[in-house]
């Protein structure tokens, strides 16, 4: 253990720098609640997205690093802000009529348009703990509408009623003029609308704890600030929140950085160290645009997990946290792929080399033994000339070229079969396009097909490597687009596998058909 800590303490990968720094706020002294707490937020305004889940998985992958360097226990809280009225109804749920004559009401009074829970709030938070829990995470889940309503925020919200002039000082200066004149921290709940109210406070008392104010029709309240009757505005309930829990670590995206030094300087003003922070890129969809929640663009975790096992997104997840990042379903291949060629490296690293592998992240340092003897880009040309409807069809050629593989012993590879076929149908049958040779590309495949067809050595992805390489290199300059060719006629794509594998893979004399279809223009 002293040497895992060891090389942890000297590690550069991204989560153990992160560890560090939460490490060294409790380098004189533990913590006096006695563990040190992880958090992540969730704004369930529309349906769970990637990008939530990726907070969860950073943080997660934070947190082992930590207890791994320390002995100090530690807490993981996902945060729904499901207290918030409901702003705007989202582009991407049913009964949309029906949600419009319940805006600005908390979510968790929004009837649930699904028809399955309680709210939409509920229906929303529930989708997140699922998706939460197909991958394992150890965390627990808090509500703000429970955190709210069964006192244990009532401390910090009689603080802030006594602070107010203090967390309105901070808040003001990021505001315009025309916003200061009407902003209060403090948001009521009606008592008879339900609704969230955006109203200036006539009064904000202290010593009973309350907030004085008219409503859109100019009648006067006044409620206690605890107890669920009020909520805080989102910047300042961010900064109350770390204060009531005694929140260490928390990340969001860039779209927040902007916002750090307020929500430090209210978790200060409440009496309680700000946090460590960590800041994220955001992710793009196919266009360059944010991922958005409520309007579904870009790849959800569901949808992604139709193409790919989940290690795959956790593999994506680590990479690069702070680059932005296109989503599209076209990463996932490359995921895979990169994701087993780190398994594959694992086993004969160093420590050091072990620590810095996405891996070890992904898996906390079990870190299990890839059985991909076929790459997943393999798996989808393979199912495109193919034509494979099923998994079964996949195997009959993988059995040939890896003969002790089964579906028990190499059970990723077989569920990367059937992603693979799911994938083909979905993205790659509908995109491909074969074309027709040049004469120089007819000359060298009809060379090829001449070779194949005379080859009696075994298939193995080397000499046949070494043939397609040499068919091509006294052709053509670059010697890519000798591949380029062997994809466009054959495969009806850009791109493509190492050929030589490929052969090896779907069969020699099965090749020979392929390159007598393609030059005969009967591939489509």
């Amino acid at each position: 253990m002293s040497d895992l800590r060891d090389a942890a303490m000297n590690s550069k990968a991204w989560p153990f720098e992160e560890a560090r720094r939460v490490l060294k706020r409790y380098e004189k002294a533990p913590p006096e609640k006695g563990y040190v707490l992880f958090e992540t937020g969730y704004g369930p305004s529309g349906l769970p997205h990637i990008g939530t889940f990726g907070e969860v998985l950073r943080t997660t992958m934070i947190r082992r690093a930590f207890e791994v360097i320390s002995d100090i226990p530690t807490r993981l809280i996902c945060f729904s802000d499901d207290l918030d009225g409901m702003r705007k109804v989202p582009g991407n749920v049913p009964n949309r009529e029906m949600l419009l004559e319940h805006l600005h009401k908390p979510l968790t009074s929004v009837p649930d348009p699904f028809g399955t829970h309680e709210s939409f709030g509920h229906h929303n938070n529930a989708m997140l703990r699922r998706f939460l829990d197909t991958f394992g995470f150890e965390y627990e889940f808090y509500s703000a509408t429970d955190f709210y309503r069964s006192g244990q925020f009532d401390e910090v919200l009689l603080r802030a009623a006594e602070r107010y002039d203090d967390i309105m000082k901070i808040m003001l200066k990021s505001l315009r003029e025309e916003r200061q004149q009407t902003y209060s921290i403090f948001l009521p709940i009606h008592p008879e609308t339900g609704r969230v109210l955006y109203v200036p406070m006539k009064e904000v008392n202290a010593k009973d704890g309350t907030i004085t104010f008219d409503d859109e029709t100019g009648r006067e309240w006044t409620l206690p600030v605890t107890g669920g009757h009020v909520k805080l505005q989102w910047k300042p309930d961010f900064g109350a929140r770390w204060a009531a829990l005694g929140v260490d670590f928390e990340m969001y995206g860039k779209d927040h950085s902007t916002n750090t030094p307020i929500y430090d300087g209210i978790c200060r003003a409440l009496g309680a160290p700000a946090p460590e922070h960590f800041t994220y890129e955001l992710f793009l969809d196919e266009g360059g645009q944010k991922i958005s929640k409520s309007s579904g663009n870009g790849v959800s975790i569901d949808q992604w997990l139709t193409y790919a096992a989940t290690e795959s997104l956790s593999y994506f997840m680590f990479q690069k946290p702070k680059t932005a990042k296109r989503m599209h379903f076209d990463v996932i291949p490359k995921a895979v792929d990169e994701y087993h060629q780190q398994l594959r490296a694992y086993a004969d690293q160093t420590l050091d080399q072990q620590l810095a592998n996405p891996v070890w992240h992904i898996h906390g340092g079990a870190v299990p033994e890839s059985r991909m003897v076929v790459p997943f880009s393999m798996l989808l040309n393979l199912a495109s000339v193919s034509a494979a409807r099923d998994k079964e069809t996949l195997w009959g050629f993988i059995r040939r070229y890896a003969p002790d593989a089964t579906a028990q012993t190499h059970p990723d590879l077989d569920a990367a079969a059937g992603y693979a076929v799911k994938y083909y149908e979905d993205f790659v049958a509908p995109a491909k396009t074969y074309r027709a040779p040049t004469d120089l590309e007819r000359e060298a495949l009809m060379d090829l097909r001449n070779h194949l067809a005379a080859y009696d050595g075994p298939a193995e992805d080397e000499a046949l490597q070494s043939i397609v390489y040499s068919v091509g290199r006294d052709r053509f300059d670059p010697l890519r687009d000798w591949f380029k060719a062997l994809y466009e006629v054959l495969l009806g794509a850009s791109q493509g596998p190492r050929f030589g594998g490929f052969i090896a893979l779907y069969g020699v004399a099965e090749t020979v058909t392929l390159i007598d279809k393609g030059l005969a223009g009967e591939l489509s």
